[in-house]
């Protein structure tokens, strides 16, 4: 996926295939929501920012982490994806192999949940990063900031519903409660995107 165009990826995405899909699609969008972060603080350098440099610079420095984190999300999401539905299409003729189908299954879908899970997680640190950046980044690509929260927004709304679809497949309530409630904390992560982009909105708009 790294190495795709952009259109060979839309393509891609667009086929009648099962991998890769909104999963793909949530990380992705984590990992423009830190290209974005990482342009602003970037462009951050100039003598109004002096005395935040520390800050521009750590928000930098992990705008890149994660950009390249949520870019291996996606890929994970595909390959994980592809393992459940190998699952779903085993042998299922006698009572052992419904027995194996049926763990391989489970065993798929916790995998599966995985990369929407950690894509959240993902996308909760790029809007605290962006709440950072948005008082002291330069004012020149202030709508950047709330381009990068809106991408961070997109990625955790996409990955709450992936996760979502899996949970009933999993047998372990303790996993499945853990995945729950990742997936009740996108709220959270949604109001807050919004108000950076408020902020930038109405500071625009003076």
């Amino acid at each position: 996926m790294r190495d795709q165009t952009i259109s060979d990826f839309l393509d891609r995405l667009a086929d009648r295939v099962p991998a890769p899909g909104g999963g793909a699609s949530a990380a992705l969008h984590g990992a423009q929501a830190a290209a974005l972060l990482g342009m602003v603080a970037r462009y951050s350098d100039g003598p109004k920012q002096a005395g935040h440099e520390e800050l521009i610079g750590r928000v930098l420095a992990e705008a890149d982490i994660l950009r390249d984190h949520t870019l291996q999300l996606a890929e994970d999401d595909a390959m994980a994806f592809t393992a459940v539905t190998d699952a779903y299409r085993l042998p299922k003729a006698t009572e052992e192999e419904r027995a194996d189908r049926s763990a391989a299954i489970a065993e798929a879908l916790v995998a599966a949940a995985g990369p929407p899970a950690r894509t959240i997680d993902a996308a909760r640190r790029l809007v605290e990063l962006a709440e950072e950046l948005l008082p002291v980044g330069n004012r020149n690509v202030i709508t950047d900031v709330a381009a990068a929260a809106e991408a961070a927004r997109a990625a955790a709304t996409t990955a709450r519903v992936n996760v979502e679809v899996n949970l009933a497949g999993i047998g372990n309530e303790t996993i499945r409660a853990e995945l729950a409630g990742r997936a009740a904390g996108v709220d959270e992560i949604a109001a807050r995107a919004e108000r950076i982009t408020a902020t930038v909105r109405e500071e625009i708009a003076r």
